[in-house]
């Protein structure tokens, strides 16, 4: 029996070992185990603190075969089916699946047997390899429980405790769930939890650590529909000293926003510059695969008009460029002008008085082509009025567009032949579109004083081709769309703006466009008091905690609005009363830690 057990330790410790060495992200021990490699933060859902990797077991979970049978009746004109879609096969992953905890408790002792080197030489992780080499703790361990048990245990846990560079110990988490209620009576006391800690433990001496997370924007209901919303800001609190459940943090809590933005929201203030980049990504697009979507015209009249009537402009007023940029800045705002108070802040800050030529017809023929005809047809009107001289337009210092060097060679009469054909006119019409987006950028950026033109440079740099180009603004657009949700929905001060946009712009340097990540930003309780102080919280929790470096011991509870784990399906208290007054129903889960210390 013994020798089975310690065959049983080395294989399931060799199988561990080598997913840690080897950076493996998955494997299956005994066929109805997988052991997964994954970030703990980000699959034990505030259980568990921390980015380190961590070992998670859980129920190999089947997979659900469906086969379509074919169908016997005729389908009409408008029901048409590939051949390949009549017989097929669909599987359908399940989610997570939990393991019993009998099978949670075996793999957690064969874990806790394997660290400990005086339990049996065949079982010290010392001779899993070769003598030269010293091996590293195993990652912590994690196990999906079913909640079978009368505690309703959900996940079981251990991580080793060490002393300098030798396991001196293992520490074993339990965690319990119950589902959702508003009845607060049913929660906890601090006292009670402080009593379970210490008859845990025994210390001679506790400390009670608040965690709290409110969301500040994002999805809201409005007349019990929620209107979703893929952006969302909210803030994290920890602080000290603790006295009562659910108590609000106070100011002088430690605060982080959690802030993560996604373009196209229609009530951020930068929703019409959103659909002007998209346009423009739509151009780049075509140029890439050669087919182009072309977006609604927001005019009425054919960009051929719109773009004979400049030109006719043009060479009639008597006015100065200056006029002409300041009356066509003003048209611009009139047509994005809305009742919304944020958007108009925005848009009187992002307003351009010196709008030049380029960039009038840009404006112009991107709320009106809709087709490369259209495009070709417009530029051909324009360097046919440039080469009869019939225009000679201002445009700034600058402008790096084919358009811009046309019209710089117009002034000296030596212009180069452009052939109209194929992609050109579409090119050329990206250039003009980044060119004008670029300096809207800038002048909100650096009319904030929120940077440099220097610490700009990679962001505006036209050395690379235009799709990368596109994805740079793209990149500064996000940035944009950030601050200005800061600025304008949380008001936050301009020191934390400024810090804000250097740690964007330092992130999309070196990383990929990404909406879903999240940016991080200290901040003073104090400056969002009025958002949270009247509202309930997100997650809620408190940690006893007593004992130092690797000998410290905590006792948590938790309580979200959600359920911190996902492969228990909890029932939901529909006892919740409309109005302002209405509870929060809060899912509740305790975590247990319990340490246990190796002979020396």
């Amino acid at each position: 029996m013994g020798s089975k057990i310690i065959a049983d330790v080395v294989q399931f410790s060799k199988m561990l070992r080598s997913l840690q060495d080897d950076c493996k992200d998955s494997c299956i021990y005994d066929e109805d185990v997988q052991i997964l490699r994954v970030n703990g933060g980000k699959h034990l859902h505030n259980i568990y603190t921390g980015d380190r990797p961590v070992f998670i077991c859980e129920k190999t979970a089947p997979q659900i075969d469906h086969e379509d049978d074919k169908m016997d009746e005729t389908h009409s004109d408008d029901e048409t089916h590939s051949d390949d879609e009549t017989n097929h096969e669909v599987k359908i992953e399940l989610g997570p699946q939990p393991l019993t905890i009998m099978k949670a408790r075996q793999l957690l002792s064969w874990y806790t047997m394997s660290q400990n080197s005086i339990v049996s030489p065949a079982v010290s992780p010392a001779d899993l390899l070769p003598p030269a080499v010293s091996p590293a703790p195993l990652l912590p361990l994690w196990v999906r429980c079913d909640m079978a048990d009368p505690a309703g245990t959900t996940w079981l846990g251990a991580e080793t405790a060490c002393t300098g560079n030798k396991v001196s110990g293992v520490k074993l988490y339990a965690v319990t769930c119950a589902g959702s209620t508003v009845d607060k009576g049913a929660f906890i006391t601090l006292d009670e939890l402080k009593q379970e800690h210490k008859r845990r433990h025994h210390p001679s001496m506790m400390v009670a650590r608040g965690t709290a997370q409110y969301s500040l924007f994002g999805s809201t209901v409005v007349e019990n529909t929620t209107i979703e919303s893929q952006s969302s800001v909210t803030v994290d609190f920890r602080w000290s000293h603790v006295e009562t459940i659910l108590e609000t943090p106070p100011l002088s809590s430690m605060a982080t926003l959690n802030i993560k933005v996604s373009s196209g929201d229609m009530r951020s203030p930068m929703y019409l510059l959103y659909k002007e980049l998209e346009f423009l990504q739509i151009l780049a697009d075509g140029l890439r695969t050669g087919e182009t979507e072309w977006m609604e015209p927001v005019e009425t009249r054919s960009a051929v008009q719109m773009t004979r009537e400049y030109l006719d402009e043009l060479q009639n007023t008597v006015k100065t460029l200056q006029d002409q940029s300041t009356k066509e800045a003003v048209k611009v705002k009139t047509e994005m002008g809305t009742s919304e108070t944020e958007t108009e802040i925005f848009n009187s800050l992002m307003e351009r008085g010196d709008l030049d030529f380029i960039e009038q017809l840009w404006v112009r023929m991107r709320n009106s082509v809709t087709s490369y005809q259209d495009v070709g047809d417009c530029l051909k009107m324009v360097i046919k009025a440039l080469q009869y001289g019939d225009i000679k337009p201002w445009i700034h210092r600058d402008s790096s567009s084919s358009l811009s060097k046309l019209i710089l060679q117009s002034y000296h009469h030596q212009m180069d032949h452009v052939s109209l054909t194929g992609l050109t006119p579409v090119h050329m019409l990206l250039e003009m579109g980044l060119d004008k987006m670029r300096k809207d950028y800038i002048n909100y950026l650096i009319g904030q004083d929120l940077t440099t033109l220097n610490h700009l440079s990679y962001y505006l740099s036209t050395v690379e081709d235009l799709q990368e180009q596109v994805i740079r603004l793209r990149k500064l657009h996000h940035l944009l769309e950030i601050m200005v949700t800061c600025s304008t929905f949380l008001c936050l001060p301009y020191d934390r703006l400024f810090f804000l946009t250097q740690l964007c712009l330092q992130y999309y340097k070196t990383c990929p466009y990404d909406e879903d990540h999240e940016f991080k930003l200290q901040i003073k309780p104090a400056l969002i008091s009025h958002f949270y102080q009247k509202e309930q919280a997100v997650s809620w929790g408190v940690e006893v905690s007593s004992g130092n470096g690797p000998r410290e011991v905590k006792t948590s509870w938790l309580l979200s609005d959600k359920p911190l784990v996902e492969h228990i399906i909890f029932e939901t208290d529909e006892t919740t009363v409309n109005g302002d007054s209405e509870d929060a129903a809060y899912f509740t889960t305790m975590v247990c830690c319990s340490l246990v210390n190796f002979a020396a």
